[in-house]
């Protein structure tokens, strides 16, 4: 690391070593405070980002030293914004990868651990906490709970410094109650006083039923992580093709310009010049949003994390009274998903420049305007990510990959190709048991939870299909209404039977009219309640739209009938 020359004395590394282990939260006997000041960009007087270091040893944030090396490449003369030491070429960026460890420590610090309540002096790690004693204790501590017929009844939970959030603040018991009238932990004197005759369970059986719902949205929070990402490779990609074009323009200049005489040479920099501040502008505007999607990835993976602690947690009442606050996910600071349009960027400057080459006389004059006008128009910029795919290859970029769950098939129904297709037979198959079964509907379900914005096609053959969305609580063995998708208000069905389309939910049909096509394409929007069912052709003609309020995670669902050995592949 260039941090640490040969010169200086090793005395400076002990230092900076001390720090580290102080950061990454190692036990020492001699610690030192770290002042987390020392670890700011002199440049733009904020945390380290992404640090390197240059040959004198300073330290800056990668953008930031390379923003004003290349200010000072117009000039050919570098120098330390510290100690001005001056460079004759323009200085190699070393990654400083020990000042990297302790910056991403100073950002999530290390939530402190619980001492054992027992020990004298120097306290040791407690590993669990009693519900009864109210105390936290070590692995050497802890044993008489296992040894002592009287302590082996206690309650032991993982170690918490919140202990006593478990304890009821006006009898000091320990409060194994949830009184669901008043929505709170309760104690056994609380339940014979102030919450008799309310609706009340233990705590262990009201966080079983929440655990559920906790799960759900994590589920929900899990699928925004991956929208996320999904945006992320979107972004990514853009920018790589605005660089790719700008380059390609910069070269198709150079090539063109250098056919004329050389007054052109100024105007071929100064073209040049534009085009450059034009694709860093742009290509900063990208860098921007994806590292802010990347931020907004990494607190819902904090979050998803809390969720799972939360998840596993042994103590119900501590469970209770954290789930609240996880249950909701907050808003998203950007749509569920950022859409880029794809342009040819700065292609319009090259087709400027060949029109350009065959007017020598006026280049330099009105066709230099417009060619300088070109750059000042080439599209790159992200387009308005509320907006309703159009194409079919805006409606891939939210493809996800379907798979049916055999355990909620039909006995006359047939998987094949790896759980894709579903084909109708006859014959019942010989399934085994399955609660999740339809038992009397020839149906299926996905295996895939639907949440944020998804696309996928279904092939169709045969005589009649239903292809749908549905609850995942949709009655399995029952009346035809509950269980057949389209006929209740758990699910949105197309009625696709033999060349005509009909619209079905809670009972209620509407005739489609429209050419009859194979392939149907369906587009969710879970957070914005939309729902699109649409023939896939080059105009993507849409058969059905739903404008609602999805209450729950979705499910692809396919329904097939007896006649002409109906088919669906699912894409």
């Amino acid at each position: 690391n260039r941090l640490f020359q040969v010169h200086q004395p090793v005395q400076s590394f002990h230092i900076v070593y001390q720090h580290t282990r102080t950061v990454l939260g190692v036990e020492m006997e001699h610690g030192i405070n770290l002042d987390p000041t020392q670890f700011h960009c002199s440049i733009c007087l904020d945390l380290l980002s992404d640090p390197v270091t240059i040959p004198c040893g300073h330290t800056y944030c990668f953008r930031c030293i390379s923003d004003r090396l290349d200010k000072e490449d117009r000039r050919g003369i570098y120098s330390c914004p510290q100690c001005s030491l001056s460079f004759r070429s323009r200085p190699v960026l070393v990654k400083n990868a020990m000042v990297a460890v302790i910056v991403s420590q100073l950002k999530n610090p290390r939530p402190e651990d619980v001492a054992c309540d027992v020990c004298k002096g120097r306290k040791l790690k407690a590993v669990k906490s009693c519900l009864q004693c109210l105390a936290s204790y070590c692995v050497k501590h802890l044993q008489s709970h296992y040894d002592a017929p009287a302590l082996k009844k206690h309650k032991l939970v993982e170690a918490s410094a919140n202990i006593y959030e478990n304890i009821c603040p006006r009898h000091q018991e320990v409060m194994k109650i949830f009184c669901r009238t008043d929505q709170r932990c309760i104690c056994y004197l609380c339940s014979k006083e102030d919450h008799k005759g309310h609706a009340k369970v233990s705590a262990a059986a009201e966080r079983a039923e929440r655990q559920n719902e906790l799960e759900e949205s994590r589920l929900r929070l899990q699928q925004r992580i991956q929208d996320k990402q999904r945006d992320v490779k979107v972004i990514q990609q853009d920018e790589d093709a605005v660089n790719n074009s700008a380059n390609s323009a910069v070269i198709n200049t150079k090539k063109i310009f250098s056919e004329v005489i050389q007054m052109a040479e100024k105007r071929v920099a100064d073209l040049s010049e534009k085009i450059r501040s034009l694709q860093k502008t742009e290509v900063g505007r990208f860098r921007k949003a994806r590292e802010k999607v990347e931020q907004e990835i990494k607190e819902l993976r904090v979050k998803d994390a809390e969720m799972e602690k939360l998840l596993q947690s042994e103590d119900h009442t501590r469970f209770l009274l954290n789930y609240p606050s996880m249950l909701h996910l907050s808003e998203s600071k950007d749509p569920p998903t950022i859409r880029l349009r794809r342009r040819q960027h700065f292609d319009k400057v090259s087709e400027a420049l060949v029109e350009a080459r065959d007017k020598l006389q006026e280049v330099f004059g009105e066709e230099y305007a417009k060619i300088a006008l070109t750059v000042s128009e080439a599209d790159v910029s992200v387009s308005n990510p509320n907006a309703e795919p159009k194409t079919r290859g805006d409606y891939l970029q939210y493809a996800q990959q379907i798979t049916l769950d055999p355990n909620t098939a039909n006995p006359h129904l047939f998987m094949s190709k790896g759980n894709r297709k579903a084909t109708f037979t006859r014959e019942e198959r010989e399934y085994s048991y399955h609660p999740e079964r339809f038992a009397y509907s020839w149906q299926v379900l996905s295996k895939e939870c639907l949440s944020g914005r998804c696309y996928w096609e279904v092939e169709r053959s045969g005589m009649g299909v239903l292809v749908a969305v549905t609850y995942k609580d949709i009655v399995r063995s029952g009346d035809f209404n509950q269980t057949v998708f389209g006929y209740n208000n758990k699910s949105w069905a197309l009625d696709c039977y033999k060349n005509s389309y009909e619209f079905r939910h809670d009972g209620e049909r509407t005739p489609i009219p429209g050419t009859w096509s194979s392939r149907i394409g369906v587009y969710l929007d879970h957070e914005a309640g939309f729902l699109c069912f649409m023939s896939v052709s080059d105009n993507m003609a849409v058969l059905h739209k739903v404008h609602t309020r999805f209450t729950q995670p979705l499910y692809a669902g396919l329904w097939l009938s007896d006649g002409a050995t109906p088919e669906a592949l699912l894409f």
